[in-house]
């Protein structure tokens, strides 16, 4: 089985066209912070408001994936450095009462995103 192809025993591993609408769906939320909610934590808040702006934008423009950050190709996770300080953004995917695991992260009608914007000391 390649790295891509469906297997019902893992549902993160996926056909070649789930996960290009999983990934179509996170950059949507990464770079213009649409299909879902951004939440920063209290560490990146206390940065201020134009640093909050200024790690927005760059994790908008982070295309740095591969295999170590995005193992399964998703384009939910990824680091950048905002002086000095390491940030990392997660998105994480809920069913719409954000109370369970999404059943299905490809489908938006059943699944409320969450990217995590947060100090890597706070992970």
């Amino acid at each position: 089985m390649n790295k891509f192809s469906y297997d019902h025993r893992n549902p993160r591993i996926a056909a070649p066209a789930r996960l290009e609408r999983i990934r179509r769906l996170n950059d949507a939320l990464r770079t213009q912070h649409r299909g879902g909610s951004v939440v920063v934590t209290d560490g990146v808040a206390a940065l201020g408001f134009e640093a909050v702006q200024a790690i927005s934008t760059a994790i908008a423009g982070f295309d740095a994936f591969d295999t170590g950050n995005d193992p399964y190709g998703e384009r939910d996770f990824g680091s950048i450095e905002f002086e000095g300080k390491k940030v990392f953004f997660k998105i994480d995917y809920y069913d719409r009462s954000l109370r369970l695991h999404s059943p299905d992260p490809a489908d938006p009608k059943v699944t409320a995103r969450v990217m995590t914007v947060m100090l890597a000391n706070e992970y």
